[in-house]
């Protein structure tokens, strides 16, 4: 028995012994294999992020502009690479396609475009589910072209939109170490929030997601000061700042003896207004306006017609062309024209009128198509929201108004006895004052504000 007891014993001992020396190699076999992986992982994580910085002598003259819309519809950013190109930059330009850019861009032997594809999200099932794989496709897509340029000095992007451009842009930068720059052109969250309500969970998101990676750009430009300042105080971003009988139309002659074009006399007075048809630009108060208009010269006011041009595409130009054609004006003509980018200065310079109703979602941002009607002389009447003042001075350069009837007031008061109010009345006395003032053009301001962010560290 006791031989029997000690073979059990030992059997027991030995086998206690091979598992513990058993567990002891594989654990150390776990470990060992361990460690091989994360240092395979880490040699390949390594090279990769090596060939994705890989830079040459040219590295810090290529400069990536952003903008995940329509390129041909984002003057700004086209402006951002003409002056690039100008100091000698290789521009990569990145966004959708769709309206014809500036001939400028298109003929410019240093910027290059990208088109990007604008991503739609599953079309079954909730909205919201939609939205998300939106977003993701997006990123995914912008993200491999992104990685598949040359390695940019800086990235350039327009806010907004910036989801989810912002967030992937910052990736990038900092895989590949370039310096990341926002142009902040307004919120996109309170954008966002004119259709969903400002207390929807996904605008709170989208608000929380921009603060968050906004802070991570290396330089920011913002569109007016109140932005700036808006940045600075709530989020903590800086921000810095052309024979026969005469040829006639309804407007002008044309002699055919020496082709010289003259103002045809009783001529109706042209107003433009131009728009991308969203939530922040209410038509409604201009068709009231020009509706007041037209008792006015049926009254027996001094006025002339008015032919009011309203440039633009957007989601809600059906809406509003639908009003437009149920009006019944005799004295008033409305056209709805898309112009290609280098007919629409031309059209600014021959107007009598600017009207603009952009109000800021934000009331922070400032339009860029007032300041492309000051860019031509143009007198604006702009509808008053919190910035304006930056850019339009109230009996200087134009006037302000705050509803419909203001708006109508303005236009009276503008156009009696037109056209001899163009030297003598206030259209002519804003427009002595913008050509006085000049101001900064684009090239001058851009050379002092953002070209030094390029060479900054």
């Amino acid at each position: 028995m006791a031989d029997a007891s000690a073979s059990m014993t030992l059997a027991t001992l030995s086998l206690i012994g091979f598992a513990l020396l058993a567990g002891f190699y594989l654990t150390t076999l776990h470990l060992l294999w361990t460690l091989v992986s994360v240092t395979v992982t880490a040699v390949l994580v390594s090279q990769l992020l090596r060939k994705l910085r890989r830079r040459d002598a040219l590295t810090e003259r290529r400069v990536c502009v952003l903008v995940l819309g329509d390129i041909g519809r984002s003057p700004r950013m086209q402006y951002h690479a003409l002056s690039l190109s100008k100091h000698g930059y290789s521009v990569t330009f990145v966004g959708f396609p769709g309206t014809k850019p500036h001939q400028d861009v298109i003929g410019d032997e240093r910027i290059t475009i990208i088109p990007i594809t604008e991503v739609k999200g599953l079309q079954v099932g909730p909205r919201m589910v939609s939205y998300v794989t939106k977003v993701i496709l997006q990123s995914l897509q912008l993200l491999l072209v992104l990685l598949k340029t040359d390695v940019q000095s800086h990235i350039l992007m327009q806010n907004p939109p910036g989801l989810p451009s912002i967030m992937v842009t910052w990736l990038v930068c900092g895989l590949r170490g370039s310096r990341f720059i926002i142009d902040w052109h307004n919120y996109g969250y309170t954008i966002m929030a004119l259709s969903h309500g400002p207390d929807h969970p996904i605008v709170r998101l989208a608000q929380w997601y921009e603060q968050l990676f906004g802070r991570f750009s290396s330089h920011n430009l913002c569109v007016s000061n109140a932005m700036k300042e808006d940045l600075q105080n709530n989020w903590n971003i800086s921000g810095e700042r052309p024979g026969g009988e005469t040829e006639r139309t309804a407007f002008t002659g044309r002699d055919p003896s020496d082709l010289s074009v003259t103002l045809t006399s009783g001529r109706p007075a042209l107003l433009i207004s131009s728009t991308s048809w969203t939530e922040d630009e209410d038509f409604s108060i201009l068709l009231k306006a020009l509706e007041d208009y037209e008792g006015f010269v049926k009254a027996g006011a001094s006025l002339p017609s008015l032919v009011c041009v309203i440039t633009g595409k957007g989601p809600q130009k059906d809406h509003y062309r639908k009003l437009i054609d149920a009006l019944s004006f005799e004295h008033v003509k409305i056209c709805t024209p898309w112009l290609e980018a280098e007919d629409y200065p031309v059209l600014l310079g021959s107007a009598d009128l600017g009207v603009c109703l952009h109000k800021s979602s934000s009331g922070l941002d400032l339009p860029m198509k007032v300041v492309d009607m000051f860019g031509c002389c143009l007198p604006v009447c702009a509808i008053h929201f919190y910035c304006l003042h930056e850019l339009v001075k109230h009996e200087e350069n134009g006037l302000i108004f705050k509803d419909s009837e203001e708006l109508s007031g303005q236009l009276k008061s503008l156009l009696w006895d037109f056209p001899g109010c163009e030297d003598e009345g206030k259209l002519g006395q804003f427009r002595r004052n913008l050509r006085a003032s000049g101001g900064q053009r684009w090239d001058q301001n851009w050379d002092q504000n953002v070209l030094p962010l390029l060479t900054a560290p």
